[in-house]
């Protein structure tokens, strides 16, 4: 809820004033047909006026505004509080800008006062919600480093950390429709003084002592001394203890309270000369202990040096019959482990040699058939298997042998288990060393094969399917 809007011609339009400062009256944008083209300066979304049920006027966002809009996310009571205090600004002939942004869009003021020359700044922020002191001292730099003066405005009950840190007001708010607003300078809350040293009693909001004090000058932020930091007040009718850092006061307050810490600066210093004498003292008589303590040491240490250079060298006779058998025992296990990697290494290449002549001669094995034949070979199983055992069996498509059945091809039956049925034409000189083999079905394509096989495994396991011997010998 912006109180400014971007007009497209004019520029920023403030709802506050009686001309939105520009020369225009209320009426000339406020349910006018065609609408006035107005966005919000935070996000430049499109914005339209409106007055509230109390008759406050301001910018309202069009639907579906961006949700990181600054000015559209502050609440009812922050622009409440915004208004007051530009209302307070322009009762003391001060100009007030409200939502006024600098120029390389770094900062936005709440309120920025200005004073009838236009030759002093003074921003006004008003804060509501938590902030850390850091970012607050920050924010509070950063518009001194543009030669601008700021105060904060609190308008909670209980003070926060940050309240004496840095310039600021605290205010309360009306607790009725016809209440107005009470206010007073701050360092530790509910306490300041006047520009002439009397106490600044609570006062309307809209015309208070405490904010004209500040805008004119007369009143300045200072730095507390550490001894008056402590400070009891009642706030709302209860007794409390604040610790202030920083106090609105006036220019005389603060040349007086730079003569008594100049003063008390002295006082200080003829203190610490005394100390210091005394201290002078004490170093001596520490140094003359410690010279006489250095020597005892350095007696000490000599004595210890002689007795571990004895204790080292009988050390290292004991050490040198334990070395020369670790020496030897490293050794040892060395060449252990390379005998052991050597022999690994010939077991694998025999394993490896193994492996590729189990393959040439499966190769040769199955090599003496041709397409035609090996594709004859696995429907004449088929075709036994319905006929003798009445079981479908798994044909596979491309042949693929299996080395752990002596390069043949195993048959599975069509069922869940999968059971396997036999071994399809198994290398008889691969037989021997798959010893798994004797118990299972063997499946040979004619007599001689069934021979071959049968010198090596158990006659009554094997069964020639009697196909004819033609193509043999033909590569594919």
């Amino acid at each position: 809820m912006p109180f400014t809007a971007l007009h497209p011609d004019l520029g920023r339009l403030d709802s506050t004033l009686p001309d939105l400062g520009r020369g225009m009256t209320w009426g000339q944008v406020h349910k006018v047909r065609p609408r006035v083209p107005l966005v919000c300066p935070e996000c430049a979304w499109g914005v339209h006026p409106k007055v509230s049920g109390s008759g406050v006027r301001f910018f309202c966002h069009d639907p579906n505004r961006p949700p990181s809009c600054e000015l559209s996310n502050e609440s009812w009571e922050h622009h409440m509080l915004k208004l007051e205090t530009a209302g307070a600004i322009r009762a003391a002939g001060w100009f007030a800008a409200l939502e006024a942004p600098a120029e390389d869009g770094s900062w936005r003021a709440d309120v920025m006062a200005s004073s009838p020359d236009g030759a002093v700044r003074m921003a006004w922020e008003s804060q509501l919600s938590p902030i850390t002191l850091e970012d607050i001292e920050t924010r509070t730099s950063r518009y001194a480093e543009e030669d601008i003066r700021v105060c904060w405005v609190y308008p909670g009950v209980r003070p926060p950390r940050w309240i004496s840190a840095v310039p600021a007001i605290r205010v309360r708010p009306p607790q009725g429709r016809e209440a107005s607003w009470g206010g007073w300078a701050t360092g530790s809350p509910g306490s300041g003084t006047g520009p002439a040293g009397g106490s600044c009693m609570r006062s309307r909001w809209t015309g208070s002592c405490a904010g004209r004090w500040a805008l004119e000058g007369q009143l300045v932020p200072a730095k507390v001394l550490p001894r008056y930091r402590r400070v009891y007040r009642v706030v709302d009718g209860e007794q409390r203890r604040f610790t202030r850092d920083r106090w609105w006061t006036s220019q005389r307050s603060v040349a007086d309270q730079a003569k008594h810490k100049v003063m008390r600066q002295r006082q200080e210093a003829a203190r610490a000369e005394r100390e210091a004498r005394q201290q002078e003292q004490e170093e001596a008589a520490a140094r003359r202990w410690k010279e006489l303590a250095e020597q005892e040491r350095v007696r000490r240490a000599a004595e210890d040096e002689r007795r571990r250079l004895g204790q080292e060298k009988n050390h290292r006779v004991l050490m040198e019959q334990p070395k020369a058998r670790w020496a030897e025992q490293d050794a040892r296990l060395e060449r252990e482990r390379v005998e052991r990697d050597a022999r690994l290494a010939q077991e694998q290449a025999e394993k490896e040699e193994r492996k590729h002549q189990e393959l040439e001669t499966a190769r040769a094995w199955w090599g003496r058939l041709s397409s035609k034949q090996r594709t004859e070979l696995l429907s004449a199983v088929a075709e036994y298997a319905w006929r003798t055992s009445s079981l479908r069996l798994e044909i596979p498509e491309e042949l693929k042998v299996w080395p752990q059945y002596a390069c043949g091809i195993p048959l599975f039956a069509r069922d869940r288990r999968r059971t396997l049925y036999g071994i399809a034409l198994p290398c008889p000189v691969l037989a021997a060393s798959c010893p798994g083999l004797a118990g299972e079905l063997i499946l040979a394509r004619s007599a001689p094969e069934e021979r071959e096989l049968a010198r090596i495994l158990p006659e009554n396991r094997i069964v020639h399917l009697n196909l004819p011997e033609h193509e043999q010998l033909t590569m594919v």
